[in-house]
């Protein structure tokens, strides 16, 4: 029987979706040192919206049926997506654990909410509004295994707006980078397209023994795991309400900037660059990435600190993001490859220099240091990555960066055609998500969390910075 999840929202169903083949044995997999700090209850969450003008009876009777059957199929080539990862206590290292019995979880609902609202970037949307169209990851304290942990690994929702629209989303457990949930949709979109399974250009590859690691950097990344471990019960425990809280007060925009803009980003910086650095060379080039993220991150602490003195301006204001290490190892690694293959990487600028005249060139030009950096030396400094992490979060001056212009999410077409609006879910101001335009070749979409009163703020503060590199 269907059940009302809110004003808006009607349950439908949850179902265990099994691989179509019945030949399955009981898989472990121990996690690389690259997984350890992502391990835990560190979750992705993203949505993709597509045009779907069909009534009720074509969904449930067509739709439906056709995506659970090439899910099935698809299930196949990433059985060990259906299992869960094993956190047990000191000295034990975490492993991820699939047997025979574990199916995917799909979660089917109903919604008569306002999809092209939903769906476009032209206001911001309350996150209230989003909250019932991912799926939620189980995880449990096993009492009777010296308290481990267990959080199941990837859960798949569709929800359904009769005659308007469709939202599939993916909840997932870090224990996969985004390189590799993009490529498991892709897989899932391509098999459906085509209603059988079909020779995939690459496999997955679970194999543990690609990464290599010459340094031990295991034994230092495994300390950091444990001691981040100690504080996953009470997580677990609170992280319902805490959302639930933060989405009484927040909002969510997506900001989308022109290929023009971003040009006109890039001209301005070389040529404040060359008058202003007279001593150091300006880099042959840019990326989109690169300026505007240095763009946005100097407008927010300029929005957040719009109302303080100078008293704080000694203080550091941080940018993290990850960058992938694929290509830049010394060795190959698998297209398909299964785990994180990602550096943390982390900038440090004083708040005066953020929110002076130039602060824009000082946090692109500061950006653009740490990524050569990274490409030289990937696993540089590696050994301090926990220790910066907590300097990083315990200031609360930080912007965090996930998803990535290059994974080409606008291309996840199952037979809908492309999505009209690819979107992550995010819960703190702290947050900021990047991918390509769904609407504008060679854009990018930026998006955002805010407190309703830090908003208008926000955009004053990026119309004035706009117009000051005069498009």
């Amino acid at each position: 029987m269907a059940e009302v999840i809110g004003a808006e929202h009607m349950f439908i169903e949850q179902t265990f979706v099994f691989p179509a083949t019945t030949r399955r044995t009981t898989t472990s997999l121990p996690l690389t040192f690259l997984d350890l700090p992502f391990a835990g209850p560190k979750y992705v969450k993203r949505q993709f919206f597509y045009r779907f003008p069909h009534q009720t009876n074509h969904f449930y009777q067509t739709t439906l049926p056709s995506l659970k059957h090439s899910l099935s199929l698809t299930l196949q080539h990433f059985f060990p997506l259906l299992g869960n990862l094993h956190c047990p206590p000191p000295p034990q290292k975490p492993f991820i654990l699939c047997t025979q019995n574990d199916a995917l979880t799909l979660t089917v609902i109903e919604s008569s909410g306002d999809f092209n609202n939903l769906s476009t970037n032209h206001h911001p949307k309350s996150l209230k509004d989003f909250s019932h169209l991912v799926p939620k990851l189980t995880q449990k304290i096993d009492l009777e295994d010296n308290d481990t942990l267990i959080f199941s690994l990837m859960a798949l929702q569709v929800s359904f707006f009769p005659n308007h629209g469709l939202c599939i989303s993916i909840t997932y457990c870090h224990v996969m980078d985004d390189y590799f949930c993009n490529y498991f949709m892709k897989s899932w979109s391509f098999i459906h397209k085509k209603g059988k399974l079909v020779d995939m250009k690459s496999l997955p590859c679970f194999d543990r023994q690609v990464l290599r690691d010459p340094k031990d950097l295991e034994q230092v990344l495994l300390k950091g795991y444990f001691e981040q471990r100690k504080m996953w019960k009470n997580i677990i425990l609170a992280e319902s309400q805490t959302i639930e809280k933060e989405h009484q007060d927040y909002v969510k925009t997506t900001i989308s900037f022109t290929k023009e803009e971003i040009e006109g980003m890039k001209n301005w910086i070389l040529k404040k660059w060359k008058t202003t650095y007279h001593d150091i060379q300006a880099p042959k080039f840019l990326s989109k990435f690169v300026v505007t993220c240095g763009f946005v991150w100097a407008t927010m602490v300029k929005t957040k600190n719009r109302n303080n003195d100078d008293a704080g301006d000694e203080k550091d204001e941080y940018f993290c993001f990850v960058g992938d290490c694929r290509d830049r190892l010394g060795y190959p690694i698998p297209e398909g490859y299964f785990g994180n293959c990602l550096t943390l990487c982390f900038v440090a600028v004083k708040r005066k220099d953020v929110k002076g005249e130039y602060g824009f060139l000082n946090v692109v030009k500061a950006i653009q240091n740490a990524i050569t950096e990274m490409k030289n030396d990937p696993l540089k400094d590696a050994e301090k990555w926990d220790d910066m992490f907590k300097k990083v979060f315990m200031s609360g001056n930080h912007l965090l960066v996930s998803g990535s212009p290059n994974f080409n999410v606008y291309e996840t077409n199952f037979e809908f055609g492309n999505p009209i609006k690819v979107d992550m879910m995010m819960h703190s101001s702290k947050d900021m998500s990047l991918a390509e335009s769904g609407d504008k070749e060679g854009g990018l979409e930026v998006g955002l969390i805010f407190k309703t009163e830090e908003l208008e703020q926000f955009y004053s503060f990026m119309e004035q910075g706009l117009k000051a590199l005069k498009f």
